[in-house]
C-alpha cells in the first residue's frame, strides 16, 4: 500500500471501476478518526448499496461500507506466479471436473448441472464454464429446476481465473441473492518433486477401489456411501492408498491421473497419528504412481482457512492457480 497517514488521502475508485483490482482503506470505527485504518486489496467485485464487495486472491470476500472509506485506488493486477505447470484457469476446471465426476451431468449451453446424490458440493453445482444461450434469470430458473427435481438445493461454483467474466457472473448471482460459501483454492505443482521427498513409502498400500476401511478414515460419506463410492471411484484412473494402523488405516488419500494431470484428494490422516510425516508419504506414494503412468503436474483443491493442510502443500511445493466458491440459491 502507498498510503501514508502522513499524506492526503483520497478515494479515486468508484462503482465505474467494478472488475478492476482496486487497493483500499478504511477505518474500522466508523465516525472515528482515531479508528484503526485496515487495508484491502483485491478484485471489486461490486458496489451497491453503499456497500462494496471486494475479493482477495485468497479467495476470501471482503464486505465494506462505503462510510468507512478513507482511500482508494485502481491498482495493476498482480503478477502471475509461474512456479507452478502453465495452464489455464478452463482447463484445470475441466481436468477437475473430470477428476471427480458427478454420477448424474444435465447440459445449459456452455454450463455443466451436476448431481451425485448431496456428496460434496464439487459433484452437485453448476459449472459455468461459458454462455448458456439465454438470459441469466432464465438460465438461473433452469438450474434451479433441475436441482429440485432430484431434491437438491442449487448451487453455482464461480471461480476467479477470468477476472472479467466470472466478477460479472458473481456479482449477478449476489444481486439476485445468491449467497456465497465454501471458498477454496486450486493449486498446483510440478509432480516429481513430491514423489522425491525421501519420505519411506514403503507402508503405504494402493488399491484401484477404497474398501470400508478407507470409507470410515475418509469419514465424509454421510449423504450415500454408493453415491460416495460412485464419485470417487469415477475418472480416468484412480488410485486409493491407505497407511494401515493398528484400529484402522493412520492415512488415507487419493488420486486421479488423466493425461499430464495427477489431481490429489481426500487425504486424511487419524487425528492420534498426525504430525508424523504420514500425509507427505501418502502424496508421495501417490505421486510415484501418477509418474508411472506419464503424469507431469500435479493439483488439489482446498478451502481456504485451513492452516494445516495449507502449511503441508506450501511445504511440497504448491502454489495458488486461481480460487473458486459456490453461490447458493436465495430462500423463498
Amino acid at each position: 500500500m502507498e498510503f501514508t497517514t502522513g499524506g492526503q488521502l483520497e478515494i479515486r475508485i468508484s462503482t465505474a471501476d467494478v472488475g478492476k483490482r482496486v487497493s483500499v482503506r478504511r477505518l474500522t470505527a466508523p465516525g472515528s478518526r482515531e479508528g484503526r485504518f485496515t487495508d484491502t486489496v483485491g478484485l471489486l467485485e461490486s458496489w451497491e448499496g453503499g456497500v462494496l464487495r471486494i475479493t482477495r486472491r485468497t479467495g476470501e470476500i471482503v464486505v465494506i461500507d462505503e462510510a468507512t472509506l478513507v482511500a482508494g485506488k485502481v491498482v495493476p493486477a498482480a503478477p502471475t506466479r509461474r512456479r507452478g505447470p502453465a495452464t489455464s484457469a478452463r482447463e484445470l476446471q475441466e481436468v477437475a471436473a473430470r477428476g471427480w465426476p458427478a454420477l448424474e451431468t444435465g447440459r445449459l449451453g456452455d454450463w455443466t448441472l451436476r448431481a451425485s446424490g448431496g456428496f460434496t458440493a464439487r459433484a452437485n453445482s453448476a459449472l459455468p464454464l461459458g454462455a448458456t444461450g439465454m438470459p441469466l434469470s432464465a438460465a438461473l430458473d433452469r438450474v434451479r429446476e433441475w436441482y429440485h427435481a432430484r431434491g437438491l438445493p442449487a448451487l453455482v461454483q464461480v471461480a476467479t481465473g477470468d477476472p472479467d467474466e466470472d466478477a460479472r457472473l458473481d456479482a449477478a448471482l449476489a444481486a439476485r441473492g445468491w449467497t456465497d460459501e465454501r471458498h477454496a483454492l486450486i493449486r498446483t505443482a510440478a509432480l516429481a518433486p513430491l514423489a522425491d521427498t525421501g519420505a519411506d513409502t514403503g507402508g503405504v498400500l494402493l488399491s484401484r477401489e477404497p474398501d470400508e476401511a478407507w470409507l470410515r478414515a475418509y469419514g465424509r460419506t454421510s449423504a450415500s456411501v454408493a453415491d460416495a463410492v460412485g464419485v470417487l471411484t469415477g475418472g480416468p484412473s484412480v488410485w486409493f492408498a491407505t497407511v494401515p494402523g493398528e484400529e484402522g488405516p493412520a492415512a488415507v488419500g487419493r488420486c486421479v491421473v488423466d493425461g499430464r494431470w495427477a489431481g490429489f484428494a481426500a487425504l486424511t490422516v487419524a487425528p492420534d497419528r498426525r504430525r508424523r510425516g504420514l500425509a507427505t508419504q501418502v502424496m508421495a506414494r501417490l505421486a510415484e504412481r501418477a509418474l508411472d503412468e506419464g503424469a507431469s503436474a500435479a493439483y488439489l483443491q482446498v478451502e481456504t482457512g485451513n492452516g494445516g493442510a495449507a502449511s503441508l502443500y506450501d511445504g511440497l511445493g504448491f502454489t495458488t492457480h486461481h480460487a473458486y466458491h459456490y453461490r447458493r440459491e436465495p430462500q423463498l
